[in-house]
């Protein structure tokens, strides 16, 4: 139950304390809201952190693919130009020899 200020001391100071009351709550929510916007809004904190690591992961994926092309490009130039590249790829990814060669082939055993 509320009482009433006695006198205008009293009621001066009810009336701070309610003010103060207000002010603090207005700070608070403002302050919560900021909070809020700065970690979680559109250009928050966390879609920043989350877009540095794709981004990263990114990066690396772009430099794996870029080694692999200059790798597969030196490959079809040697295919192009040098005929013991030719000769050697032809004898291990198909199996194949000259005239009068054989081909051993040696199964792993299991153990």
């Amino acid at each position: 139950m509320k009482r009433k200020p006695r006198n205008l001391r009293e009621q001066v100071a009810l009336i701070k304390r309610r003010n103060n009351m207000i002010f603090y709550s207005v700070v608070f929510i403002v302050i919560a809201y900021l909070v809020g916007a700065i970690l979680l809004g559109d250009m928050g904190l966390i879609k920043y952190t989350k877009l540095t690591k794709t981004s990263l992961k990114l990066e690396s994926e772009i430099k794996t693919l870029e080694d692999e092309n200059r790798r597969i490009r030196s490959e079809i130039k040697a295919l192009k130009e040098d005929p013991y590249f030719i000769e050697k790829h032809a004898r291990e990814e198909f199996g194949l020899a000259r005239k009068d060669e054989y081909i051993f082939l040696f199964q792993q055993s299991k153990e």
